[in-house]
């Protein structure tokens, strides 16, 4: 079977990544695009809503979710209730409660429900896994840093209310690091620098804790740092593994493993389609967790506007 699938919310990430990694894969079929400007790609019908898809009589299976995280339940629940599998772009939801709601929808429906936090599927990310799976962790260090200017050029929606700021890049990291650890981890404090003229943090300092995690584990999030640093170091048992470049490069004891590189959505589109295949739903909230606990249990320093 081809799974006919639509992409919901047409910008640079699902023109980028999400187009060629579903044109790459013969078990999709590209059918339509949603977006209030009618954006797609050239050939793809185009609509302004889920609605107006839903009255022109295309054939629909399922749909990828690139809104805003604030958008997204109601696109969600827009497609579940049209009988559509639905794979959401990360983060699934600006709350947990509306990403629950959401999960609650997709079992009522009995549609697939797919969470794709797509650094998980970088190349060095199961190897890193699988090295540190049984083992004791002796440090820990996230730092995940890139300039808002590049990859967010004129995207006001993430300085605002729901648009997790530096933690729309940052929760990537922390989707990496609750998928390779083998104990779980829990946010103990934050610190987050909020400009005066916005209303979400541009850096953020996590304090780590919970059984099995180290004294002085924490991670690092900054969107100034012109030089993109997307790193996680850990110690395990006297040796060190760093896993660089957003989980495509992993080195052990300082010399580079080899690993397979295909990028991070073909793999991640894979999974959707033996999920679809399967009728089965994969959504893990414990990356939108951490960020939720940070922002409630982080302290708010103000620093200088940003433009």
């Amino acid at each position: 079977m081809t799974i006919a699938i639509a992409i919901v919310g047409y910008g640079k990430i699902a023109e980028d990544q999400h187009v060629p990694a579903i044109l790459g894969n013969p078990a999709f079929r590209l059918a339509a695009s949603v977006s209030r400007r009618r954006a797609g790609p050239p050939g793809v019908p185009a609509f302004a809503s889920i609605a107006d898809l839903r009255a022109s009589g295309l054939k629909i299976d399922a749909v990828a979710l690139c809104s805003t995280p604030v958008e997204r339940p109601a696109a969600a629940f827009e497609a579940l209730d049209a009988g559509w599998h639905v794979l959401m772009e990360k983060p699934p939801a600006a709350t947990l409660s509306a990403a629950r709601q959401i999960v609650a929808a997709a079992e009522a429906a009995g549609r697939t429900l797919f969470a794709g936090w797509h650094c998980r599927f970088a190349p060095a990310v199961p190897a890193a896994k699988a090295l540190l799976a049984g083992r004791r962790i002796d440090s820990l260090l996230i730092d995940w840093r890139e300039d808002v200017r590049k990859w967010h050029p004129g995207q006001q929606w993430i300085w605002e209310p729901g648009g997790f700021g530096v933690f729309d890049p940052g929760i990537n990291g922390l989707s990496v690091l609750s998928e390779i650890l083998p104990v779980d981890i829990a946010v103990a404090a934050a610190r987050l620098e909020t400009p005066a003229n916005r209303q979400t943090p541009i850096a953020a300092r996590l304090e780590f804790s919970g059984p099995g995690i180290p004294a002085g584990a924490h991670g690092l999030f900054d969107w100034r740092e012109p030089d993109d640093r997307w790193n996680i170091r850990i110690g395990f048992e006297g040796h060190d593994l760093l896993l660089t470049h957003g989980g495509s490069r992993l080195m052990v004891d300082g010399m580079e493993q080899p690993v397979p590189d295909e990028g991070e959505y073909p793999p991640l589109y894979r999974r959707f389609a033996e999920l679809v295949t399967q009728g089965g739903s994969e959504v893990d909230l414990r990356p939108l967790q951490l960020v939720a606990d940070a922002f409630l249990l982080g302290e708010r320093v103000t620093v200088a506007p940003f433009d």
